[in-house]
């Protein structure tokens, strides 16, 4: 089947910043991919690589089967796109601005931009008045009024009222019921765990993560081990579990876990030196926190199996 969306090996470089170091990550149909990460992690550039605003160093990326370097031009033409500071043009009005916009889109942009304007709660006022979450709102109207196949969101709901924001996710699963693709960029990772079927993280210009997110949520747990002495040796989890992090306080330890099988929940049940075992499912955000801790704190992601599998990436829909 062929991608929405596909890097391939992607690298980028600035001066003395690795902005993007061998990135592949694909998008299918009905997906809502969420990219994440800290400031500077890569996930801008790594957008306007894929729509040809930007070259890469190595490796490519392609849009709907176009080569994201040679089709640029066409491939924004077909995407929809809210870039993370929305450039307007400050001097004409709400709907002045639809109505421009719909010289470059076939029939009907401007009618479904008109309710998208009125299903935000906008005026027509010129757009140099609004405040910028309402220019957010002109975007974003902007962006989905074409209906395209993919719809590439930078930071989306950023200055958005709480229920707007909530409704303006919740139109991202049916855009995705309807066959369509989105890729979302955001920090509001709470919100994202509502709507997402993919989630990829970006640490240091690396993919550190990319799977489907209930496979994520079931693969990743907490275990609450309350050892019997403080002097115990501290619990062990067994092949083919991963431990990805262990907190202690006195004899209570918090283990953050990949992978535990049957087996390995009764090995812990089990050990005598164990008063008492709980384990409990983790949020995406507790999860993505893992994903951020640094090496130093003695937490390397890429060798313990939060590693993007390109392959799995097909495997979710809603």
């Amino acid at each position: 089947m062929t991608a929405v969306f596909e890097y391939q090996i992607v690298s980028k470089r600035f001066k003395d910043h690795m902005a993007l170091d061998g990135v592949s990550m694909r998008g299918e149909r009905g997906q809502v991919i969420a990219l994440l990460g800290e400031n500077g992690a890569g996930k801008t550039t790594a957008i306007k690589i894929l729509l040809g605003l930007l070259a890469p160093d190595g490796g490519a990326s392609r849009v709907m089967g176009l080569d994201s370097q040679t089709h640029g031009a066409e491939i924004r033409r077909r995407v929809g796109y809210m870039p993370d500071r929305p450039a307007l043009y400050e001097w004409m009005t709400v709907r002045e601005i639809g109505w421009f916009a719909a010289g470059f889109y076939p029939l009907g942009f401007q009618q479904r931009y008109e309710d998208l304007v009125q299903r935000f709660g906008l005026d027509d006022k010129p757009i140099k008045s609004l405040s910028k979450g309402m220019q957010g709102k002109v975007s974003l109207s902007l962006a989905m009024a074409h209906e395209p196949d993919l719809l590439v969101l930078d930071e989306p709901t950023s200055g958005l009222d709480p229920l707007v924001r909530r409704e303006f996710l919740e139109s991202m699963i049916e855009i995705a019921s309807e066959g369509r693709t989105v890729l979302l960029s955001s920090h509001q990772i709470a919100e994202v765990e509502r709507v997402a079927d993919i989630v990829a993280v970006l640490r240091g210009g690396k993919l550190i993560l990319c799977e489907p997110l209930d496979v994520l949520k079931d693969r990743v747990s907490e275990v609450i081990v309350t050892l019997a002495d403080i002097e115990t040796a501290p619990p062990e989890v067994a092949s083919p579990a991963l431990l990805l992090r262990a907190q202690r306080h006195d004899r209570v330890w918090r283990l953050m876990v990949r992978d535990l099988n049957d087996a390995g929940r009764l090995a812990l049940n089990s050990d005598p030196n164990h008063l008492h075992v709980e384990e409990k499912r983790l949020s995406l955000e507790e999860i993505f926190v893992a994903c951020m801790i640094t090496k130093a704190d003695g937490f390397d992601p890429t060798t313990i199996g939060l590693t993007p599998r390109v392959d799995a990436l097909a495997t979710a829909k809603k």
